[in-house]
């Protein structure tokens, strides 16, 4: 009963560090509100019909009423293409992260909790991976596998390998002396439920929040690759592909890539702030 009054108290002392942060509260809404358009946009907007569909007689009209963010070479609305392009990009941060992560965060919760020669294994090949550029790896990754979104999630998931590496086994190896962890071996609890269940969720914070940004750096990262024609295939309107289509059109109708690359600054911002906002409010030197 204590142990649940000390962890309930620890969870409204955290919100109420997160909600007195203006610019987190801020960035979440923003994320929030990306979320519901990511997931409900096709409801609204029909994939054939009103993203791709081309409409040559409306090509390269400027902003106005009837298309607020104008509408590209072939006449299909920017705005549409661009909300529709949240399905792409986020959750392509979103799952590479998520794949960088399963991997990522039990390699260094293994590295970290045994040490010796297995940490030592991990590590260096951690090593050689990290210092590979992560985009670099990651256009390699693509063009042994070929250009699709499948690809593209497991090269950037795979690229950010070491860094949760990293961070997983620097946060496992504060905490593995712990009492807890003592009282987990008395009781005869095996090495892979001590991990799992008793030390990685006493190490999440500093993984909560190198996941956040990192989610940020993989939409950059997936849009620099769809520039490169490496990303998502045309014609899905991912916005490193709304970009990359529209760049002979920079000087004339600026519009074409003043749009989406807002759309991407407006995401990776958020984000960036809120993974801010999550590392002061889950610093202990702030906990009382």
């Amino acid at each position: 009963m204590i142990d649940v009054t000390r962890r309930w108290n620890q969870t409204v002392g955290f919100l109420n560090r997160v909600c007195s942060n203006r610019g987190a509260m801020v960035s979440l809404i923003i994320i929030v509100c990306i979320i519901l358009v990511a997931l409900f946009i096709g409801f609204f907007v029909d994939y054939e019909t009103e993203v791709i569909k081309q409409n040559i007689p409306n090509r390269l009209q400027p902003p106005s009423w009837d298309h607020p963010f104008g509408t590209d070479y072939l006449g299909r609305d920017l705005l549409i293409r661009i909300l529709y392009g949240t399905r792409y990009s986020f959750s392509i941060g979103v799952v590479s992260v998520l794949i960088a992560m399963l991997i990522g965060v039990a390699l260094g919760a293994f590295a970290g909790y045994y040490g010796g020669y297995v940490e030592d294994i991990i590590m260096r090949f951690t090593d050689i991976f990290g210092a590979v550029p992560g985009l670099l790896l990651g256009v390699v990754i693509v063009s042994s596998l070929g250009a699709s979104t499948f690809n593209l999630m497991l090269s950037l998931g795979l690229s950010s390998v070491p860094e949760f590496v990293r961070i997983s086994r620097a946060a496992v190896l504060m905490v593995r002396e712990q009492e807890y962890t003592e009282a987990a071996r008395c009781i005869g609890l095996t090495d892979p439920q001590i991990i799992f269940a008793h030390i990685l969720p006493n190490s999440l914070s500093p993984i909560i929040v190198t996941a956040t940004h990192q989610v940020a750096r993989n939409i950059i990262w997936a849009s620099s690759m769809s520039f490169l024609g490496l990303g998502v295939p045309a014609p899905a309107p991912e916005w490193g592909e709304l970009l990359s289509s529209s760049r002979q059109y920079v000087r004339t109708h600026s519009y074409l890539t003043i749009f989406p690359g807002i759309a991407i600054m407006i995401t990776v911002l958020a984000l960036n702030i809120l993974g801010d906002g999550l590392r002061d409010a889950l610093d202990p030197k702030l906990k009382k």
